[in-house]
């Protein structure tokens, strides 16, 4: 396959699989790893939407680490929705993921026939962590548009989900610790239950650096707080979990 400008073919280190990725723009890292995980429950033959996919390494893990049955990832930059499409093409899922280059919030207002109200099993999402005008601003522009709410808002994502998942659908997202009372009142008021929280530790004596969380569509109300994700040890070796996650052998 022939690649662009500052472009590159990266190893995900799991099942043979491969991802395109520019030096130059915004490259997944282990949060993508963890949400994917996060997400493996999801049922078999589910169709499920990958709100903010980037380069499409949550939707490209989620098909070979579950039984889905086809994800959408949505990505509003073009070159990154670009890389993304080539991504399943370079790792033959285009039975599986479909790419599609629109602003998260034109599924509300387009009423998108691809992307029908209420008609998705799942909704897996790892948005920007930062509100605008809060944090270090990245000249890049590709690591802004990542990092920091410019296109789209939390709540819209949110929302979109609440309107894309059926009765009882899922929606599983990985964000920042200092978000989450905002994550939490926000599902709330779209009708998206908080179901289960896990917060990740780079080391067992920090503070968490992530947060996963899985909310149900209408769902009455029961959370779980499921036990930390330490992913280092002492020594700086990745923990057995961690190794797990990744699919590879303790070093």
């Amino acid at each position: 396959m022939e690649l662009k400008e500052n472009e590159r073919i990266d190893d995900l280190e799991y099942n043979n699989l491969k991802i395109i990725q520019n030096k130059k723009g915004f490259c997944f890292g282990m949060d993508s790893v963890l949400i994917s995980d996060f997400a493996r429950d999801i049922k078999n033959n589910s169709i499920g939407v990958d709100l903010g996919t980037g380069t499409g390494i949550i939707s490209i893990l989620l098909a070979s680490k579950t039984k889905l049955s086809k994800i959408i990832g949505i990505e509003i930059q073009e070159d990154v929705a670009d890389m993304a499409k080539r991504s399943v093409e370079l790792n033959n899922l285009q039975d599986k993921i479909n790419i599609l280059n629109i602003n998260i919030k034109e599924i509300l207002n387009n009423k998108l026939e691809i992307l029908k109200k209420e008609s998705f099993d799942f909704i897996v999402t790892n948005p920007p962590y930062k509100k605008l005008e809060t944090g270090k601003i990245n000249e890049n522009k590709y690591k802004y548009i990542s990092r920091h709410e410019i296109t789209a808002t939390l709540e819209d994502f949110i929302e979109v989900s609440k309107y894309l998942l059926k009765d009882k659908g899922a929606i599983y997202m990985i964000h920042r610790p200092d978000r989450l009372v905002d994550i939490l009142t926000i599902m709330r008021k779209y009708k998206l239950e908080p179901k289960k929280i896990r917060f990740v530790h780079s080391m067992e004596n920090q503070e968490p650096s992530l947060v996963l969380i899985k909310a149900i569509k209408n769902a009455n109300p029961f959370l779980r707080i499921e036990k930390p994700l330490i992913i280092y040890k002492e020594n700086g070796k990745y923990t057995d979990e961690i190794y797990k996650i990744y699919d590879k052998e303790k070093k």
